[in-house]
């Protein structure tokens, strides 16, 4: 295994856990189709839901999630 390989895996490690992490941090949303139509009128009715916990751990969640992905290609990439 080259130091390459080594750094990518433990860089993939850890964005794994804290990808875990962060989605174990964020609130349940309600089931079925009440909880689909309230939590749109939600989202569109309040304007500062950018400014909530939860929708920084949503955004967070999607950047960890894509570097995820691409530690993931990029060490496929290396060791073969």
């Amino acid at each position: 295994m080259s130091a390459l390989s080594i750094v990518i895996t433990v860089l993939q490690l850890l964005s794994g856990l804290a990808l875990t992490v962060i989605v174990l941090m964020q609130s349940g949303k309600s089931a079925g189709l009440s909880g689909a139509i309230s939590g749109g009128a939600e989202t569109f009715l309040s304007k500062g839901r950018a400014k909530t916990l939860d929708a920084k751990l949503a955004k967070m969640t999607k950047w960890f999630g894509l570097g995820f992905v691409l530690l993931t290609l990029v060490l496929t990439v290396v060791i073969h």
